[in-house]
């Protein structure tokens, strides 16, 4: 993700933009994690520093509790109009999580949130909590629906998937697209529903960028 946002971010545009036609003549600015911070990745209020979008901040306190989602990338078109919120992942076992509040309030807070998140991408009957199992999905989506629904900007919610990664565990298109059709159906989703609502599923093969770092030098 740093190499990409850092060094080939036209490679991430070019997807994005096929995704989103409403910002193809717009250029994305990314803010992290940028080189210039150490790669920082941000949270909270500080997020939305990031994309220019501060006086969002106690809005935002009252929707969640402190230590939301750790954003892998941040970006905002060159009109300051769209924003993009990027969630990574490389393998399949990477998307199993599950809530770690401890305290009753802020618990009380999220199952709230995710409710009100599931009514507004018209979710039909989930097999879980979603504070279970696929919990950082279903708090990167609430936060996109605190962004358009709540806020009323054009956000933008990226899942990134990385095809064949040789790091750790290699996962292929055809074992990402399986995954993720039964995360959906177990949370009661929908793709065309999300899509609708500005979240998008990407694909980069770990060859391509393989290919841009050979090039550059």
């Amino acid at each position: 993700m740093q190499d990409i946002i850092n060094a080939w971010p036209d490679l991430l545009n070019s997807y994005i933009h096929k995704e989103v036609l409403s910002i193809s003549g717009c250029d994305i600015e990314w803010k992290s994690p940028s080189i210039k911070n150490h790669f920082a990745e941000y949270r909270d209020a500080d997020f939305l520093c990031e994309i220019g979008l501060s006086e969002l901040t106690e809005e935002l306190q009252r929707f969640w509790p402190k230590n939301g989602p750790q954003w892998d990338a941040l970006g905002k078109t060159s009109d300051n109009k769209g924003f993009f919120l990027v969630e990574a992942k490389a393998n399949v076992p990477e998307i199993v999580s599950s809530c770690g509040a401890t305290d009753k309030e802020s618990k009380k807070t999220i199952t709230e949130r995710l409710y009100e998140t599931q009514r507004w991408l018209n979710c039909r009957a989930p097999r879980f909590d979603w504070k279970y199992g696929f919990y950082q999905y279903a708090n990167r989506l609430a936060h996109l629906y605190f962004l358009r629904e709540k806020t009323h900007k054009e956000a933008y919610l990226v899942f990134l998937y990385f095809v064949d990664d040789p790091t750790h565990i290699p996962t292929s298109q055809e074992a990402w697209n399986s995954a993720l059709k039964l995360q959906k159906k177990l949370m009661g989703l929908s793709a065309g529903s999300l899509r609708h609502w500005g979240s998008i599923d990407l694909f980069i093969n770990t060859s391509d960028i393989l290919e841009l770092s050979e090039t550059s030098y």
